[in-house]
């Protein structure tokens, strides 16, 4: 074979492992994060003419995820929902933080006509950080509102649980196999019933606050929390209990993607 055709061979043959290497390389580089970043967002609305030093606020202490605006969205929305009042059961929520705060001070207006005394109303909004593990957010939205007159504020509490691979939003049902919802209200009772004996309290309490269903759940690293509000299965003064299911009772009833594995299914 002439030089020149086994020299153009060679040179083809380099630029062929070139070309390759190239490819590997693309293959290789690193991928995009998984983790979504998260913005806090800090507001305080107080009402307006207000000028004495008991003002009715409405503070906002939540996040905004700036690579998934539809997830930030859904933040809001939940949390502006959650912060709704009892007596707006058939309203829509506000669309934004300052829609919330001109329908929150307008019920508080009507608040101070029959309050006794300086009482003022106010409404906290609250998103943070609960857990992260296996591509999973936790965020823990929780509101407190008050309205002047009444004897105390209304806590509440919702989980939001994201996976950060789809951008998306994990409803509970998603999290347990097909079928398996009775065992998982089971090992919900198991769990009430280990709360009542730490709790020290009697079959009276248990007849008086009976356990209700819930799908509030936080899929942790090591057990699932299921939180519930004020007034659900104890009063007031108990807060808002939480029960914890381990993870090794969840086996057969809950995806393994959410058993701190990582795993799709």
């Amino acid at each position: 074979m002439p030089r020149f055709f086994r020299t153009l061979g060679v040179g083809l043959s380099l630029v062929g492992i070139l070309l390759l290497g190239g490819c590997l390389a693309a293959d290789t580089s690193p991928t995009k994060p998984l983790t979504l970043a998260s913005l806090a967002v800090e507001k305080q609305y107080i009402a307006p003419d207000c000028q004495g030093e008991q003002c009715t606020t409405v503070t906002i202490s939540a996040l905004e995820f700036p690579q998934s605006p539809a997830l930030s969205e859904a933040l809001q929305t939940r949390l502006l929902t959650l912060g709704m009042s009892i007596s707006e059961e058939a309203a829509q929520p506000a669309e934004s933080w300052e829609g919330y705060a001109e329908r929150f001070f307008a019920l508080a207006e009507e608040d101070n006509r029959t309050a006794p005394g300086n009482m003022t109303s106010e409404a906290l909004l609250e998103a943070t950080i609960h857990a992260r593990h296996h591509d999973l957010l936790v965020v823990e939205l929780n509101s407190y509102v008050y309205h002047a007159g009444q004897a105390h504020g209304l806590p509440l509490t919702e989980y939001m649980v994201i996976d950060e691979r789809e951008r998306r939003v994990v409803e509970a049902d998603e999290m347990l196999l097909d079928g398996q919802e009775a065992a998982f209200d089971a090992l919900l009772v198991q769990a009430h019933q280990r709360w009542i004996g730490e709790m020290g309290f009697d079959d009276q309490f248990t007849a008086n606050w009976p356990l209700s269903q819930s799908h509030n759940i936080a899929p942790l690293e090591n057990s699932w929390e299921v939180t519930y509000n004020v007034y659900e299965i104890a009063p007031y003064a108990v807060g808002q209990p939480t029960l914890t299911i381990p993870l090794e009772a969840l086996e057969g009833v809950a995806k393994p993607r959410y058993l701190g594995r990582g795993g799709d299914e």
